[in-house]
């Protein structure tokens, strides 16, 4: 019983110191190129989709796709430097920041699969409430960023509130595009500025 007792003690201050220290497996690259995407799918949407309302399944396809790029890549990076730096604290980190995470991306694709199968037309809501719960998402998991970071879970619920109020207006496509331009690439300089700059000294 007191063995239990010891192993559940050392798994609950690994789990806190966990939360005490930064995710430093989330480089600035990954993040700067999920904006570079988020300009990319813009671009698409202007070229390829004039009216969104029209062709749902289209406008899912831009960007969908482009957030599962982007998640693939940072996923790929930061178990890859888990992989090479195989310290207890480091994976406990990473898995804490995707625990904290994953919800908001549960909710984002039940919301999305109701509003594209059961009321199309109400496609507008959607880059609202993917930049609410991607705002969400960081606030969660702020504590393993550099503090600076907390401005862009901020600025993702100040923009997706701005979505939802211009309604249809929302289906523009910097709408989206901006707002996770201007976050991912300012989340991407952050993380350089406070992990990267002194690795790259040395």
């Amino acid at each position: 019983m007191e063995l239990r007792d010891a192993i559940d003690q050392i798994s609950t201050i690994r789990t806190q110191l966990a939360a005490t220290e930064r995710l430093r497996s989330l480089r600035a690259v990954p993040v700067a190129l999920s904006g570079l995407l988020a300009i990319l799918a813009a671009i698409a949407q202007m070229l390829w989709l004039e009216d969104p309302l029209s062709y749902p399944r289209r406008y899912l396809l831009i960007w969908c796709g482009a957030a599962l790029v982007s998640g693939i890549v940072a996923s790929l990076v930061v178990a890859r430097r888990v992989l090479r730096c195989p310290g207890a604290l480091g994976v406990a980190n990473a898995r804490l920041a995707a625990m904290q995470f994953a919800p908001c991306l549960v909710v984002g694709a039940v919301v999305t699969w109701f509003v594209v199968t059961r009321m199309h037309d109400r496609l507008w809501v959607l880059p609202g409430l993917w930049q609410l719960l991607f705002g969400l998402g960081n606030l969660a998991a702020h504590r393993l960023l550099p503090a600076p970071a907390l401005s862009i879970g901020v600025l993702f619920l100040a923009s997706g509130t701005c979505c939802l109020w211009f309604e249809e207006r929302a289906l523009d496509p910097w709408a989206m595009g901006l707002p996770f331009a201007a976050g991912q690439l300012s989340l991407a300089a952050i993380l350089w500025w406070h992990h990267e700059r002194a690795e790259v000294r040395e």
